[in-house]
C-alpha cells in the first residue's frame, strides 16, 4: 500500500470497500496515512476510527480472503 490517498492537508481521504452493501447503510471505511492503515464505521462517523499497521492490515486482508 501506498501513501497515496493522503491529501496535502493531511487529512485522511476515506474509501469504502467494492465488496461494500449497495446502499450505503453498512460500510466499513479505511485510509492509509503513513504506514497506518485508520479504520472507521461509515454509519456513525462521530466515534473515533482506529489504526493498524499496514502489515497488520495485509494479514487481515489475506485472512478474510481465504
Amino acid at each position: 500500500m501506498t501513501n497515496s490517498s493522503v491529501n496535502p492537508n493531511n487529512r485522511p481521504d476515506w474509501f469504502k470497500s467494492s465488496y461494500s452493501e449497495g446502499s450505503g447503510n453498512a460500510c466499513v471505511e479505511i485510509a492509509i496515512k503513513a504506514a497506518e492503515v485508520l479504520v472507521r464505521d461509515s454509519k456513525d462517523l462521530t466515534t473515533p476510527y482506529f489504526g493498524v499497521s499496514t502489515a497488520a492490515w495485509s494479514a487481515f486482508v489475506d485472512h478474510a480472503a481465504r
